[in-house]
C-alpha cells in the first residue's frame, strides 16, 4: 500500500494535524502516514517547495503527498492533483506544485471534483477534500474518478541566479533549522562560470569567503581540537547541490542566519578572478 505524507503550516499546538490523521485512518484504518513537516512558515510556498522537493525523492514511487500550506478553500481556486516523477501530490492551486517541479514536467494535472461542487460545504480543505482524495489514490483508485484533467494550473517561479562579466549574483532561497543560509546558486552553475578563472570570492553583506568545503566535516582539520572550530564560518555545496553558507556547529540562535544577518531574498555574489 502506498504511503501518504503530510506537509503543512499548521504546527503541533492545535488539533489540525491529529484531525487529518484521524480522518485518513477513519477512511482507511491500514493507511501508512508519514509527516514531512508541519513547521512551514504560514503561507510560505517557497520554503514549502524547497522542503518537499528535497524530501519526496526518498519515498517509494506511488507515494501520495498532501501539502496543506495556504490551502484555504474558496470556490474560485481549485484543489488539484499532480502526477509527477512517479508520485502524486495534492494541494491547492496556489502555485506551490509548480515551484516543486520547476524542472520537471508533470505527467498529468487534475482538478479534484470530489466534495468541491458548488453546493458542497468545505470547512477544512485537508479534511474534506485532500484526505479523501489521498485515500482514494492509496486504495488504487484512478484520479479521473475523483477529478478531471486540468490544463491551466497556477504557475510560479523560483528566483534564478544570473551572471554579468565575472560575477554571479544569486540570493538567499531558504534558511534551515540550524540557521544555515541556502542560496539559489547551484554547483553546476558555479562550475560552468568558473571556467577560465583560478579563484573566487563569495561576497554577502560586508563579509567574504574564498573557499568552498566538500562537507561540514571537512571544515575540521584537527579532530583533537574540534571544539576550536565551533563558530567558524564556511561555504559548502549542500545535499541539494546548492551553495550554502554555514557556521560549524551553529544552530537557529547562533548560526549563519544570526551571525551573517542575512534574510531570504538578500543578495549573495560570487566574484571570479
Amino acid at each position: 500500500m502506498s504511503l501518504i505524507t503530510l506537509t503543512s503550516d499548521y504546527g503541533y499546538t492545535d488539533y489540525r494535524v491529529a484531525a487529518i490523521k484521524g480522518r485518513i485512518l477513519s477512511l482507511n484504518p491500514e493507511a501508512r502516514i508519514v509527516d514531512i513537516s508541519h513547521d512551514m512558515q504560514a503561507y510560505n510556498l517557497q520554503q514549502t517547495a524547497y522542503t518537499v522537493s528535497n524530501a519526496y525523492p526518498f519515498f517509494p514511487k506511488g507515494s501520495i503527498h498532501i501539502i496543506s500550506v495556504d490551502s484555504f478553500f474558496h470556490k474560485d481556486r481549485k484543489c488539484i492533483i499532480y502526477r509527477a516523477d512517479g508520485h502524486y501530490f495534492i494541494a491547492a492551486d496556489n502555485g506551490v506544485l509548480s515551484l516543486i517541479f520547476s524542472d520537471i514536467q508533470p505527467e498529468a494535472v487534475y482538478e479534484i471534483t470530489y466534495n468541491t461542487r458548488f453546493d458542497d460545504v468545505v470547512s477544512f480543505t485537508t479534511l474534506d477534500v485532500f484526505a479523501p482524495a489521498a485515500v482514494h489514490l492509496q486504495n488504487g483508485g484512478l484520479p479521473e474518478v475523483i477529478g478531471r484533467k486540468y490544463l491551466t494550473p497556477k504557475e510560479l517561479s523560483l528566483p534564478k541566479a544570473g551572471t554579468t562579466d565575472n560575477l554571479i549574483f544569486g540570493e538567499v532561497l531558504y534558511i534551515d533549522n540550524f540557521g544555515n543560509i541556502i542560496s539559489n546558486i547551484s554547483r553546476s552553475y558555479f562550475d560552468e562560470n568558473m571556467k577560465g578563472y583560478d579563484s573566487f570570492t563569495i561576497k554577502f553583506r560586508n563579509l567574504a569567503l574564498s573557499r568552498i568545503y566538500k562537507s561540514y566535516t571537512d571544515i575540521v582539520t584537527d579532530w583533537n581540537q574540534e571544539t576550536e572550530y565551533h563558530g567558524k564560518p564556511a561555504a559548502i555545496f549542500n545535499s541539494a547541490g546548492l551553495l550554502e553558507l554555514t557556521i560549524y556547529k551553529g544552530n537557529s540562535s547562533n548560526g549563519a542566519k544570526t551571525l551573517f544577518g542575512l534574510k531570504v531574498g538578500e543578495r549573495i555574489y560570487v566574484e571570479y578572478h
